[in-house]
C-alpha cells in the first residue's frame, strides 16, 4: 500500500508540473531563508560561548545617580578589579581590561601598528584563549610582559616559537618581553586584540589609572563554582561608598554585574540596567524566519486547494472502494512530505550558493555544517514540520469530502466548496499579505532611519575631515607640523583634540559653578583642543569666540556647548567663571550643540579647554574638496619626516562615523531581501488562489461572455475579491507594523517620525503586486472560449 501511495504521489507531481514546481520553489525559498537566518542566529549565540568558565564570568557596570536621574555606564575605576578580589570572598579572579588602541611596535627595521589592550595576570586563567606558547599563569605575570597573537609573532619574529622570550620595542620608548603567543582571535569573541600588555605596566605609563575617580577600563571577574551570583551582587552593590562616593548623597554610584556571555548580545544600557543590543536583531530575525516559513506553508495549502477539484473524484472513488479516512490523510500528508523533501534539497543548494554573499553582507564566516549531525537533525525537523503544517489542511479537507456529493454530478461536474473553506483560504491570504506588509513597512522605516543617521547634520561638517594620532615626536613638535601642513595646497585647516571627532565617551564630574549643588554632580564630557578648532570642525558659535593666540589668558579659558549651559542654568554663559577641579576658568565661547557620539545617545554637556605644551590625542585636518589624494601624500611625507619611527595612519571622520551603524546597515539590507522574498512567496499563494477561483467560476465566466460581458469587466470582477483581501491585510497589519517599528526606534535618541505615507506606500506596493499577480489568471480566464466553458451543459 505504501509503495502504491508513493507511485501515486510521484505521478501527481509529474502530471501537474507547473503546480508542483511552484509548490517546491515556494517551500524551498521559505526554507532557505529560514535556514540562513537560523545559521546566523546560531552564529550570534555562539559568540563568547567557547570560554570554559563562561557561567562563572561576569562584567561590572555602574549605576550613577545624579540630578534626579540614573544612568548606567560600563567603564569603571582602574583599581576596582583588585578591590573586588580583596573584598568579596566568592570572587576568585579579576582583571581590568583597557579599551583597544592602535600602538606602534618596532623590531629592527620592522615598524607596525597593532591593536593593543592591557589586562592583569588573571586574564588568561579566566578566559579560554588558546595559547600556542607560554602558560596562562606566566603570560601577563610581570609589568613588562606582552602576550601577542600568532599573526603578530609571524610578522615580527617569523613564528610563535621564535617569539617567546624575545624583546620588542613598544611606542619607541619601552622594551616589552614576549611571554606568550595566542591563537588569532576569531569572530566568535567579543574581546579582540593583537596583543595584551600587563596592567601594572600600563598603570606605570598612565598615572590616572591609579585613582578611584578614574572611569575608563572595563572590569571582569570570575566567581567560584559554588558561589551564588545574587549574593555576590548584593556584596558589590555599595563597594564604592567608601571611596568618596557616599551613597547617602544625591550623587551616588552603585555597582551591578552582568554575565559575560550576555555582553555581546545585550550591550545597551537603558537607565540603570542592561537592556537590548544585538539580541533585538536575533529576536527580530527569529520572527522573520518563522513568518517567511509560514507564508511558504500557506502557499502550499492554497495551491493544493486550487487543485483539489481535480483530486476530489479520486477521493470519491477511493472511499467507494473502501478507503479509510486515515489512509487518505496519510496519502496526502505523504505527498506533502515528499514535496518537502524536494524543497529541502533545493533549499540546501540555494543556501550553499547564497552563503558567500550572505557572509559578505553580515561580515561573518558562516559555513554549512554538513558534518554536524545536529544540522541534519534540524533539517529533518524542518522537513517534517513544514510537511505537516503545509499538508495538514488539504489532507484533512479532501479526506472529509462525501463520495455521494463528489460523484453525483457525473464526470464533468465541478466540486463546490463551502463558506468555511472559502473563509479559511481568504484568511490565509490576508495573513500572508499582512506579514508581507509588516516586512515592507519595516524595510521602509529601517531604510529611512539608517539614511537619517548617515546624513543628519551633526553640527559639524564631517566631509573631507581626517584625523591621525599625535604620537612620538609629533606630540612636542605640533607647531612645526601645523606650520608645514598649512603650506600643503590641499590642506584647508588644522587643529587638534584629545579624542576622536566621531566618538568621545569620556566624562568628568569635577565641574561646579555659582549656585550649583555640591552634592548633585553633572557629568560633563571634557575635551582639550587646539587653536582653530571651531574653524577646522566647522562648528557654529552661538556666542563668544574660539580660542585665540591673541589672548594669553586662554590657558584658563573654556568653551561649552548648549547642553552644558542648560545643565548649569546659564542663559548667557560667556564671561562667567566656573570651577574645574581646583582651577577657576572663564567661559569664552558657547558652541551650538553638535554630536560627538552616535545618535543612539543624547548630546551630553561638553566642556573644552585649550590644549598646550605637548599635544595628545589626534590631529584633525580639513582637506580641500577634490584634492584628497595629493594632500594625503603630502601629509604622510611631512609626518614621516618629523616622526620617522612611527608609521603614518589616518581615518576619515565620515567613514569612522558610518562604522558606528554597521549593525543597522546590515539589518537594513537584510530587511530589504527578506521583504522581497516574503512578497514573492506571497504572490505565489495569490496566484494559487486566483487559479482556484478561475477554476470554480469557469461556467459563470462563460455565461457572462455569452451575455456580452467584456474582457475588462470579467478581469475586474475576478480581481476585486483579491484586492479586498489585500485591503483587509493593510488595515490589520499597519497598527502592528507601527508598534513593532516604534519599539525598534526607541534604541535611538534621535530618530525619524513614523509617517502615514510609509504605510500608504507599503499598501500601494502590495496592491500593485497583487493586481499584477492576479491579472495573469484573470485575463487568461476572461479570454477563454465560452464554448469550451459551457460544453458540459
Amino acid at each position: 500500500m505504501f509503495k502504491n501511495y508513493i507511485k501515486i504521489a510521484v505521478r501527481n507531481l509529474i502530471k501537474s508540473k507547473t503546480f508542483s514546481g511552484i509548490n517546491v520553489l515556494g517551500l524551498a525559498l521559505g526554507m532557505a531563508c529560514s535556514l540562513m537566518i537560523m545559521l546566523w542566529i546560531q552564529d550570534e549565540l555562539s559568540v563568547d560561548a567557547f570560554h570554559a568558565n563562561k557561567d562563572q564570568l561576569f562584567r561590572i557596570y555602574m549605576k550613577e545617580y545624579f540630578s534626579g536621574k540614573v544612568q548606567g555606564v560600563i567603564w569603571t575605576p582602574g583599581p576596582l578589579a583588585e578591590e573586588l578580589k580583596k573584598s568579596v570572598p566568592e570572587i576568585e579572579m579579576t582583571t581590568p581590561y583597557e579599551w583597544p588602541s592602535n600602538e606602534t611596535f618596532s623590531l629592527g627595521s620592522k615598524i607596525h601598528k597593532q591593536q593593543t589592550n592591557a589586562a592583569s595576570a588573571d586574564f588568561f586563567k579566566m578566559f579560554s584563549f588558546k595559547l600556542l606558547e607560554g602558560t596562562p599563569e606566566a603570560a601577563l605575570k610581570d609589568p613588562n610582559s606582552l602576550a601577542i597573537s600568532r599573526d603578530m609573532a609571524e610578522l615580527f619574529f617569523g613564528s610563535p616559537q621564535a617569539a617567546i622570550g624575545k624583546s620588542i620595542k613598544f611606542d619607541n620608548r619601552k622594551e616589552l618581553m614576549v611571554t606568550a603567543v595566542f591563537e588569532n582571535i576569531g569572530k566568535n569573541s567579543t574581546l579582540k586584540f593583537d596583543c595584551l600588555r600587563n596592567w601594572e605596566g600600563f598603570v606605570q605609563d598612565n598615572e590616572w589609572a591609579k585613582g578611584w575617580d578614574s572611569t575608563d577600563p572595563l572590569t571582569f571577574f570570575k566567581i567560584r563554582k559554588d558561589a551564588d551570583p545574587v549574593k555576590v551582587q548584593a556584596k558589590i552593590k555599595h563597594l564604592l561608598d567608601k571611596y568618596n562616593r557616599d551613597g547617602s548623597k544625591p550623587f551616588k554610584t552603585q555597582l551591578a554585574m552582568q554575565p559575560f556571555h550576555e555582553y555581546y548580545l545585550n550591550s545597551n544600557i537603558k537607565g540603570d540596567h542592561m537592556d537590548g543590543g544585538r539580541i533585538e536583531y536575533v529576536r527580530l530575525f527569529s520572527f522573520v524566519a518563522v513568518f517567511i516559513l509560514l507564508i511558504a506553508c500557506i502557499n502550499f495549502m492554497n495551491l493544493a486547494t486550487a487543485r483539489s477539484a481535480k483530486r476530489a473524484k479520486e477521493v470519491g472513488v477511493r472511499k467507494v472502494v473502501g478507503a479509510m479516512r486515515s489512509m487518505l490523510v496519510g496519502q496526502f500528508m505523504g505527498e506533502a512530505i515528499l514535496l518537502s523533501v524536494l524543497s529541502v534539497i533545493l533549499a540546501v543548494l540555494i543556501v550553499g550558493l547564497a552563503l558567500p554573499s550572505f557572509d559578505t553582507l553580515t561580515e561573518k564566516n558562516i559555513i554549512l555544517p554538513v558534518s554536524n549531525i545536529s544540522f541534519w537533525g534540524v533539517l529533518a525537523g524542518l522537513l517534517l514540520i513544514t510537511g505537516l503544517v503545509a499538508g495538514s489542511y488539504p489532507a484533512f479537507f479532501l479526506s472529509s469530502l462525501s463520495p455521494i456529493r463528489i460523484l453525483k454530478g457525473g464526470a464533468s461536474s465541478r466540486l463546490k466548496f463551502g463558506t468555511k473553506s472559502t473563509f479559511l483560504r481568504q484568511g490565509l491570504v490576508v495573513f500572508q499579505f499582512g506579514l508581507s506588509i509588516i516586512l515592507i513597512v519595516g524595510m521602509i522605516i529601517i531604510y529611512k532611519q539608517v539614511d537619517y543617521v548617515q546624513t543628519k547634520n551633526l553640527g559639524y561638517d564631517r566631509e573631507n575631515l581626517i584625523y591621525f594620532p599625535l604620537e612620538g615626536d609629533l606630540t612636542k613638535n605640533f607647531e612645526v607640523l601645523q606650520e608645514e601642513l598649512t603650506q600643503v595646497p590641499g590642506v584647508k585647516d588644522i587643529s587638534s583634540m584629545t579624542s576622536n571627532p566621531a566618538s568621545n565617551g569620556s566624562g568628568t564630574e569635577g565641574i561646579s559653578w555659582p549656585g550649583s549643588d555640591p552634592n548633585d554632580r553633572v557629568r560633563f564630557t571634557p575635551v582639550a583642543v587646539g587653536y582653530d578648532f571651531v574653524k577646522t570642525m566647522d562648528l557654529k558659535l552661538v556666542d563668544g569666540r574660539d580660542f585665540s593666540r591673541a589672548f594669553k589668558t586662554d590657558s584658563l579659558a573654556v568653551m561649552i556647548n548648549e547642553a552644558a549651559a542648560k545643565a548649569m542654568g546659564f542663559k548667557d554663559p560667556v564671561g562667567k567663571e566656573i570651577k574645574w577641579g581646583d582651577r577657576t576658568v572663564r567661559i569664552v565661547g558657547l558652541l551650538k550643540d553638535f554630536h560627538f557620539q552616535s545618535l543612539h545617545s543624547t548630546i551630553r554637556p561638553m566642556i573644552a579647554n585649550l590644549q598646550f605644551q605637548e599635544r595628545r590625542g589626534s590631529a584633525i585636518i580639513r582637506l580641500r574638496a577634490g584634492q584628497t589624494t595629493q594632500a594625503l601624500a603630502a601629509i604622510e611625507k611631512i609626518c614621516k619626516k618629523l616622526n620617522p619611527k612611527y608609521p603614518f595612519t589616518y581615518n576619515f571622520t565620515d567613514q569612522e562615523y558610518a562604522r558606528q551603524y554597521q549593525s543597522e546597515q546590515v539589518v537594513s539590507k537584510l530587511s530589504n531581501y527578506f521583504a522581497f522574498l516574503a512578497i514573492f512567496i506571497s504572490c505565489l499563494g495569490l496566484f494559487g488562489l486566483a487559479t482556484f477561483t478561475a477554476e470554480q467560476r469557469t461556467k459563470e465566466i462563460g455565461v457572462r461572455k455569452v451575455l456580452g460581458a467584456s474582457v475588462a469587466g470579467i478581469v475586474a470582477l475576478l480581481s476585486k475579491d483579491f484586492l479586498k483581501l489585500v485591503a483587509i491585510a493593510i488595515i490589520i497589519a499597519s497598527p502592528l507594523a507601527w508598534w513593532l517599528m516604534n519599539q525598534w526606534l526607541q534604541g535611538f535618541a534621535y530618530k525619524i517620525d513614523i509617517e502615514w505615507w510609509m504605510f500608504a506606500l507599503a499598501g500601494l506596493l502590495s496592491v500593485l503586486i497583487a493586481i499584477a499577480t492576479v491579472s495573469f489568471q484573470s485575463i487568461k480566464a476572461a479570454l477563454m472560449n465560452p464554448v469550451k466553458s459551457l460544453r458540459s451543459e
